[in-house]
């Protein structure tokens, strides 16, 4: 007789019991760890989004690890930027409030001071982070700007600052000192004074002439090279009467020359003697006065202006292309100006050839269309004039410095010369492009540094590239685009920030070259005109550190990385409860509550000891009991 039915019993008691130590070794690995299970396949039907949830927090934390980083970035930058706007802030009361007395070295307090800062804005330039130069673009391995030392000195083989100050200082002022003007008294009773070189970017300017003086004919300013006379045809003026002249100097700037007649005894300055007696010796008294005046204008402002001048060529990545018109008048013809028509029949005050209807100029890949009338948008008429093109022209470049029309010379202003390219998609217009003076195209500006193009610099009348010869103060990255976009760091799956800082920079470099030219600029300490000069370079340059309308800032600067800032705290703050929320969900999936797997392993111990105490009784049973 089989007694299978017992074993049988038997084993799936012993199935049971195994089972409830596997579950009990299972709830008390749960109870240790809290975790569901030590592998995916005994995490459940949860167990996708716990996986999905894991992959978006090591990204979180890839997000965090970057914001840490460029934070330390933008505030390593921001403090330099702190600096600067301190250093500028001492130089400009410098300039502004600085005392006339030289030492001798033929320079001020403020000046001195300006040139210790000089070096200590060259040092904050060149700040790192790690091995990153925070100035530099792109180029991060290089620092931002060349030695301070080097800049103002130069090298053996490389000129300075100081060097190219000299230079254009010599050539503004010309042989005679008179900032490049030639005067004549061509009859006993008149007075001329002309510009020595038409185009010359050189000296005093001739802007406008004005008299009140009776009798006199004024003539001009006209002609190439632009000149002006004034005739007194014999006549005494009367006391008070005036003789007005205005020049551009180079860095833009105007100055008026008053002469008045007067018959006081001594004559006082600004004037000039009226002999009753002889008209003739009244002219020669207006000729001499015009030319003490000029000599001093020459040897105070025109001086400054060539320093501040000098520093655009140095330091500004800004350039022009310079070219010379010609006009469809009548013989002689007279120079153009800004009013001059674009086309037009001769004689006529018109380029020759001009433009016509259809022909078309490209501006930085803008294209300028020629219409008869009812231009808009990027249309010209045929007969607008050339102030009109050159307005257009620096709508589309964005120059700071608008194009400029005198004496027969056009001059378009660009600061980017490197990106500067203009020229005619048809033969027309590359004809008239050509009456405008350039006839090389397409028209490009030339890459500074610039430098005086002769020696001796006091007759040179151009200035030519001198990359070659001359320190290059900026060696970052250079390219086209935002300053800014030269760091980018993805701190959100969705978000990126722009963080990047270059030293040649609008707002850092006008700060630099003011700096440099004031700490720079020394004369002589005894000299005629030295206090003057001083006098004219301390307003401007405290002129050129006051923030401009419409320039950049440093704070502008600033303003763009804080918004990188703010960007990155707001996606910390967003990451910040998203991790919460996705821990959350993985603790959820993939946790085991304590309390439950209590219960639970009391449960299972209560049913393991029932099943032992069942296979127990099971166990006693023999084959005489059976029976």
């Amino acid at each position: 007789m089989s007694i299978s039915s017992i074993n049988y019993s038997s084993s799936v008691l012993g199935a049971q019991i195994r089972n409830i130590n596997q579950q009990l070794t299972d709830l008390s690995t749960q109870l240790s760890t809290g975790k569901l299970s030590q592998n995916y396949s005994g995490m459940g039907t949860n167990e996708g989004f716990a996986i999905a949830s894991r992959a978006q927090l090591s990204n979180i934390d890839a997000y965090t690890d970057t914001i840490t980083n460029v934070n330390v970035n933008i505030n390593l930058t921001n403090t330099a930027l702190q600096a600067l706007t301190t250093i500028r802030s001492t130089a400009q009361t410098g300039a502004a409030n600085t005392s006339q007395d030289l030492n001798v070295n033929g320079q001020t307090v403020a000046q001195n001071t300006a040139a210790a800062q000089f070096g200590s804005m060259i040092g904050v330039l060149n700040t790192q982070s790690g091995n990153r130069y925070l100035f530099s673009g792109t180029a991060v391995n290089t620092p931002s700007v060349t030695d301070a030392g080097d800049i103002v000195n130069g090298t053996t083989t490389q000129a300075g600052f100081k060097t190219v100050m000299a230079e254009r200082q010599a050539a503004d002022l010309g042989a005679n000192g008179m900032g490049r003007l030639v005067q004549t008294q061509p009859t006993p009773s008149s007075v001329k004074v002309s510009e020595d070189v038409a185009g010359s970017p050189f000296g005093l300017k001739i802007a406008a002439v004005s008299s009140t003086l009776t009798g006199a004919t004024v003539t001009g300013p006209s002609g190439s090279p632009v000149s002006f006379s004034v005739d007194l045809n014999g006549v005494n003026p009367n006391n008070g009467d005036k003789l007005s002249v205005q020049f551009t100097l180079p860095d833009g700037s105007t100055e008026q020359i008053d002469l008045t007649a007067s018959s006081a005894t001594p004559t006082p300055a600004g004037s000039f003697a009226i002999d009753p007696t002889i008209p003739n010796n009244t002219a020669a008294n207006l000729n001499t006065a015009l030319n003490t005046a000029i000599t001093k204008l020459a040897n105070t402002s025109l001086v400054a202006a060539s320093a501040v001048t000098a520093g655009d060529n140095f330091f500004n990545t800004a350039s022009s292309a310079i070219g010379t018109a010609k006009n469809n008048q009548a013989a002689p013809p007279a120079p153009i100006s800004g009013a001059t028509a674009l086309s037009g029949t001769a004689p006529s005050n018109s380029i020759s050839p001009g433009f016509a209807v259809g022909d078309t100029i490209t501006v930085n890949g803008t294209t300028l269309s020629f219409v008869a009338s009812g231009a808009a948008g990027n249309q010209l008429n045929v007969t607008d004039s050339i102030q009109t093109l050159m307005s257009k022209i620096d709508q589309i470049t964005g120059t700071s410095k608008p194009s400029t029309v005198h004496g027969g010379s056009i001059t378009i202003n660009t600061d980017d010369a490197a990106s500067l390219s203009i020229s005619g998609s048809t033969p027309g217009a590359v004809a008239a492009l050509g009456a405008l003076g350039f006839s090389t195209l397409p028209i490009t500006a030339t890459q500074p540094p610039l430098r005086v193009g002769s020696s001796p610099a006091s007759s040179a009348t151009t200035l030519v590239n001198g990359s070659a010869t001359t320190v290059k103060w900026y060696t970052g990255n250079d390219g086209p685009g935002s300053p800014r976009s030269t760091a980018v760091a993805r701190v959100d799956d969705s978000i990126t920030i722009q963080y990047g800082a270059q030293a040649d920079e609008d707002a850092i470099r006008r700060q630099l070259q003011a700096v440099a030219v004031f700490g720079t600029f020394s004369t002589s300490p005894a000299g005629t005109y030295s206090s003057g000069q001083v006098s004219a370079l301390s307003q401007r340059v405290a002129q050129a550190l006051a923030p401009q309308p419409g320039q950049q800032r440093i704070e502008d600067i600033q303003t763009d990385i804080a918004m990188a800032q703010n960007t990155m705290k707001d996606a910390t703050a967003r990451q910040t409860q998203a991790k919460a929320q996705l821990q959350t969900m993985i603790d959820q999936a993939e946790s085991a509550p304590p309390d439950q797997v209590a219960s639970e392993i009391l449960s299972l111990q209560n049913a393991l000891q029932a099943s032992y105490q069942t296979t127990s009784k099971l166990a006693q049973l023999s084959l005489v009991k059976f029976l």
